[in-house]
């Protein structure tokens, strides 16, 4: 607040008992001092109101799974609107938020435990869910000798456990804590049992996945499901992008896209109401051919499908 000079009352005088006195005995020359210091107060006052209702009008999101590839960058890129966003992350561990140079907005749990992503997730307005079971190359292979590498999960990280029991449980917490709205991101492929992917460490991660789609489908919170295609970590918002249903994409030559641009439409589907209650396939033309997609409102558009 401005510094005002005070200039003494004729004599004490309490404001709260004494207003028809202290009308009838300030004399003219000390009207504007009184008066400049209330409409500071005022102008502050407004001030105060304005920076509230700023803060109340941004949305608080969180991204789990914060410290991957593709969490990393939703994060990112939250933190660089802050004039739309309160960005928060959840990561596994101390190492992870570390590396994403996280402040007190970044939490670390365990999503599947309920009870430990409970603080992360109390009052956020949206949820955008990147956690995944990653499978860990076993050592020894030598690509020289030919065949095929051999993968793993580590015991307590199976896709079961990460990717149907943990996302459940954000979705079974964020909808007891009234969150308005989840964005889950996905992979392609899972109409085929027999995917190549669903193999790796006989974990079914897609199965799993398909599976907590499902139930997050059916949870009556608004949602966006976005099936990517193969990730890529190359330059986001230069492609044009392509949605689909039912791994139509994977019959087709464009069955890609960038990390950034999945980060992209995550953000995105929190904006328009076209996002809400769908669930699709994402990929992107090469680089260089099509337009680049800005028009995302016309992008969920497209869109028909819930599930």
């Amino acid at each position: 607040m401005a510094a005002v000079t005070r200039v003494p009352f004729p004599y004490p005088i309490s404001i709260a008992t004494h207003k028809c006195s202290l009308v009838h005995s300030i004399s003219r020359s000390r009207v504007p001092e009184f008066s400049v210091i209330f409409s500071l107060k005022a102008k502050n006052l407004r001030r105060f109101s304005v920076v509230a209702m700023a803060d109340l009008s941004k949305s608080t999101v969180l991204v789990t799974g914060a410290g991957g590839r593709t969490g990393q960058i939703v994060y990112k890129k939250l933190k660089e609107r802050s004039d739309q966003y309160a960005a928060r992350g959840l990561v596994r561990t101390q190492e992870s938020k570390e590396k994403i140079d996280g402040a007190d907005d970044v939490y670390i749990g365990d999503i599947r435990t309920a009870e430990s992503i409970a603080p992360a997730i109390q009052g956020i307005d949206a949820l955008i869910i990147l956690t995944s079971a990653v499978p860990k190359m076993k050592p020894g292979f030598d690509p020289a000798k030919g065949g095929r590498p051999e993968f793993y999960f580590e015991d307590g990280a199976y896709p079961e456990q990460v990717d149907w029991i943990g996302q459940k449980n954000q979705i079974d917490t964020a909808k007891a804590a009234g969150v308005k709205q989840i964005v889950l991101v996905g992979s392609m492929g899972g109409t085929d049992p027999n995917h190549p992917l669903n193999s790796l460490g006989n974990g079914n991660i897609l199965v799993w996945k398909r599976k907590a789609e499902q139930y997050l489908s059916e949870s009556g919170i608004p949602y966006t499901i976005i099936r990517a295609g193969g990730l890529q970590d190359k330059e986001g918002g230069v492609r044009e992008l392509l949605v689909g249903k039912d791994d139509e994409l994977l019959q087709t030559e464009t069955r890609t896209i960038a990390r950034a641009d999945v980060a992209e439409v995550c953000i995105q589907a929190l904006n328009f109401e076209e996002a809400k209650f769908k669930a699709f396939d994402l990929a992107s033309k090469p680089e260089g051919t099509g337009t680049a997609t800005k028009d995302f409102k016309a992008l969920f558009s497209q869109i028909t499908t819930r599930f």
